[in-house]
């Protein structure tokens, strides 16, 4: 019989990052996200502890864990703030992770130290204001010129890509064309390089206090070794990252799922109504359990997807039923939570109000609740 219970060591990794939400991200987060400002340190503080390299090996100076510890640290974190989790998320997931698994020896050497160490951040950009899931729509292109890739084009959307501590984006452009199409690469892009412009962060509906910038790229010439993975690949080795993702994306919308499931329980148990506590009434209760039921779901949806990820099995329904399930959970949560709070709920002092403005992009970003429907009716058959 499968058995979902954590071994010693990823326990003792939840725990220890439980701890540090607890003590050091919950009681600063609220000033951060009312000031719509990056936590450097708090992100710093996450460094220190390794979170940016547990699933790399310790030669780029990670962790030498697995992507499912990764998960835990989202999940344990997204229980008090979903920032700091996506800032982690996207470090390391679509920051990272393609260096480390389309790079070359070199790429890997030259970048992944400082990521894996927390010291410098990266990002992807893929996103631009036609298209993301619609590879055909991208207008970025790449030229090969005297041994540089010039980049002109744009990019939206793009988490880490503006902070002080960027390291680089890399970046999805057209480098050709074939008879399927375009023929679309990933290049890295350095910040500070010339033709390389980030516009300031976006004001958001939520995660504030997470980095999100606009890119725009003119004349933007970066050496030909630059290049990430086979030329005309770059597209099909972003969608491998995003099913991985899609599992990390689950495991943070399912911490924000059980953090309006803790938030409820302590407000239920404080607060009163006509002479007593509010989660002495049956509908309060209700809510509760079904809150805590959706939390539950979800999260035995990701870990299998992350298990059959470990065990080198398909995984891309399963991580598409992780996202979905857990989107949908985290959203219904922050609504209940929300309605639990009443007045107070509505406020942004309270973290119910943080995570009913956080909900909503799980449900967004990093393919929509559509697109992960039309992925696991694809890997039924359905075409």
């Amino acid at each position: 019989m499968p058995d979902y219970r954590l071994d010693e060591e990823h326990e003792q990794l939840r725990a220890t990052v439980a701890e540090f939400a607890r003590d050091v991200v919950a009681p600063v987060i609220a000033g951060y996200y009312e000031r719509e400002e990056f936590p450097y340190d708090i992100v710093r503080g996450m460094g220190e502890m390794g979170l940016f390299g547990l699933p790399f090996p310790e030669e780029y100076e990670g962790m030498g864990g697995d992507y499912f510890a990764l998960c835990l640290a989202l999940e344990e974190l997204a229980r008090v703030d979903s920032s700091v989790a996506i800032t982690l998320e996207a470090g390391v997931s679509l920051g990272a992770m393609p260096i480390y698994r389309f790079g070359t020896e070199d790429q890997r050497l030259r970048w992944l130290p400082d990521l894996c160490s927390g010291r410098r951040l990266a990002a992807f950009g893929l996103t631009e204001s036609d298209g993301g899931s619609d590879a055909q729509a991208t207008r970025t292109r790449a030229s090969l010129e005297g041994g540089e890739w010039v980049v002109n084009g744009s990019k939206v959307f793009i988490t880490n890509s503006g902070t002080d501590i960027t390291s680089l984006v890399t970046v999805t452009a057209v480098t050709g064309r074939s008879e399927a199409g375009n023929e679309i690469s990933a290049v890295v892009v350095p910040s500070g390089t010339p033709g390389f412009t980030v516009a300031g962060h976006y004001s958001k509906v939520g995660w504030n206090a997470s980095n999100t910038c606009e890119l725009a790229f003119a004349d933007c010439r970066v050496p030909e070794a630059n290049l990430l993975g086979e030329r005309g690949r770059g597209y099909a080795q972003f969608l491998r990252i995003l099913d991985e993702g899609r599992i990390a994306i689950a495991a943070l919308g399912v911490g924000l799922a059980q953090g309006c499931v803790d938030e409820s329980l302590r407000y239920a148990r404080e607060r009163t109504a006509f002479g007593k506590n509010i989660g002495s009434y049956q509908a309060i209760q209700f809510k509760i359990a079904d809150m805590e039921a959706r939390a539950h779901t979800a999260r035995l949806a990701y870990y299998d997807a992350a298990a059959r990820m470990s065990r080198g099995e398909s995984f891309k329904k399963q991580a598409s039923i992780a996202k979905l399930v857990s989107s949908n959970a985290a959203m219904d949560n922050a609504r209940e939570a929300t309605q639990i709070f009443g007045g107070y709920g509505f406020m942004n002092e309270t973290p119910v109000g943080r995570f009913y403005r956080d909900a909503k992009i799980l449900e967004i970003g990093e393919g929509t609740s559509e697109v992960q429907r039309m992925l696991i009716s694809r890997e039924m058959g359905l075409r």
